[in-house]
């Protein structure tokens, strides 16, 4: 039986209530969405998504420069739910860019606006209800406020309803913090997951503040996605539950805190279905040690 991604509870983002599997709409598009392999089937992709919505997501995390040749992620976000259900959470990411030939920019604070305008009209809404500030890899060692700042402008605009920050260090997000509100981190985290990163994850969560972890599945494979060999203690618990490594991984990461919530992409529906199950997952507090004990 396929369970429903309210069985993991819910948590807020700001006033929003939600559930805390959603999904995350890289894989949409194919294989990767950053232009690196085939394009995804169209309508099986649009099915995926009404699925999850039929499955209890009201939470789905997106970008406009999650594309491929021939789909985008938000079109296909629009094509497949609107009009939205009136719970239904979309949440995107600016300051990275693609043009249409793949190639990646980095907007200017004065380049922000074009980038949630361009999201509105892709995903064919008024306003976004969560808009992550995507800190550059190159930029975790510097100050946000000035890209932020102009964020927080949009907001006080109405175009955007709450802020959130991604791929962030502690001290940007204190940095972000004292501009607006924040709502969200959106960081790297999962088995394997450093001690810095379980830091942040558990400083969020004693200010009430979600983590929303990607990677969660993929660990090390990032945005190619799980693959390759897996850690003998994650394979050793999913025989134990009869589950797939994936949902011990998303089980793992759920049980960190109640202010947690997961993303995991997929354009399959059987990857779905297996995602949504993982919230009924009950790993012990042995299997708990053992997987965090993973480095």
């Amino acid at each position: 039986m396929t369970a429903p991604s309210n069985t993991a509870g819910t948590w807020k983002l700001g006033d929003l209530t939600v559930n805390r599997i959603g999904l995350g709409a890289m894989r949409l598009t194919g294989r990767t969405a950053f232009g690196s392999g085939a394009s995804a089937d169209r309508e099986r992709s649009i099915s995926v998504l009404r699925r999850a919505v039929e499955l209890g997501v009201d939470h789905i995390d997106t970008a406009a420069f999650y594309f491929s040749p021939r789909l985008s992620a938000n079109e296909l976000i629009n094509r497949a739910l609107a009009p939205y259900p009136d719970d239904l959470v979309i949440a995107t990411k600016v300051w990275p860019g693609r043009t249409p030939s793949g190639e990646w920019w980095w907007a200017t604070p004065e380049q922000l606006r074009g980038q949630v305008e361009e999201n509105l009209r892709q995903l064919g809404r008024d306003h976004l209800e969560v808009v992550n500030l995507r800190v550059p890899p190159s930029g975790t060692a510097g100050s946000i406020a000035d890209h932020f700042g102009a964020l927080a402008g949009l907001r006080d605009a109405g175009l955007i309803r709450h802020l959130g920050v991604s791929n962030v260090t502690p001290a940007q997000l204190a940095e972000a913090q004292a501009i607006a509100p924040v709502v969200c981190v959106q960081n790297p985290f999962g088995v394997g997951a450093t001690a810095g990163q379980g830091e942040l994850l558990r400083g969020c969560g004693e200010q009430g503040i979600a983590f929303v972890p990607f990677f969660a599945i993929a660990g090390a494979g990032r945005e190619a996605g799980a693959g390759g060999g897996e850690h003998e203690t994650v394979l050793a618990v999913a025989r134990a539950h009869g589950a797939t490594p994936a949902q011990v991984r998303l089980a793992w990461t759920l049980r960190q805190g109640a202010h947690v919530l997961a993303i995991p992409g997929t354009g399959d529906p059987g990857h779905l279905a297996e995602n949504m199950a993982a919230g009924t997952l009950a790993l012990s507090d042995d299997e708990l040690d053992r997987l965090r004990s993973i480095g």
